[in-house]
């Protein structure tokens, strides 16, 4: 996926993402009377504001934005569709996110399972949890850890199995 804009038109968008005033946005898709309509009203305007920059301007900044943030983009550039920004998510995420993925492993895990596109996230997620597979049962979550994600990292031939013991009732 490329964009050629002309550099003046780059320079007037990024103005226009940069005041202070909002605007109402449609986004165009699918043809319908003439005209392209997608309906998304489950982006927020921070979400929306941060993919607009990144197609008219090229520009992404993820270093002040709050991880929550980060993983709802993630999702949304997903439902859009904008796949050049899923790697660089992920990436961000596994190198510099490193101690807030550490914390919520679990939740993470959880929202991503859904989400086959978000591979690279799954797998650092997969590979922490059976490096430090006693920390993940000695957790809390664990216990409320979805049946089929625990099915699939109690079949991994990685995960360090010295803490389970299984037993025949």
């Amino acid at each position: 996926m490329s964009f050629e804009h002309s550099q003046g038109l780059i320079n007037d968008y990024e103005k226009l993402l940069e005041a202070d005033k909002d605007y109402d946005v449609i986004i165009y898709a699918n043809e319908k009377d003439g005209k392209f309509i997608l309906n998304k009203y489950n982006i927020s305007p921070q979400i929306l504001k941060i993919i607009l920059r990144f197609i008219y301007c090229g520009k992404i900044n993820l270093t002040k934005l709050q991880v929550s943030v980060i993983l709802n983009l993630l999702i949304t550039v997903d439902e859009l569709d904008v796949q050049i920004l899923i790697q660089c998510i992920q990436e961000n995420l596994i190198n510099c996110k490193y101690d807030f993925l550490q914390q919520n492993s679990i939740e993470i895990f959880e929202m991503i399972y859904h989400y086959e596109v978000f591979s690279d996230l799954w797998n650092n997620c997969l590979d922490k949890f059976c490096e430090k597979s006693n920390e993940l049962f000695q957790s809390d979550k664990f216990i409320n850890l979805k049946e089929p994600l625990l099915e699939l990292l109690l079949k991994r031939d990685d995960l360090s199995s010295d803490e389970i013991l299984y037993g025949i009732a």
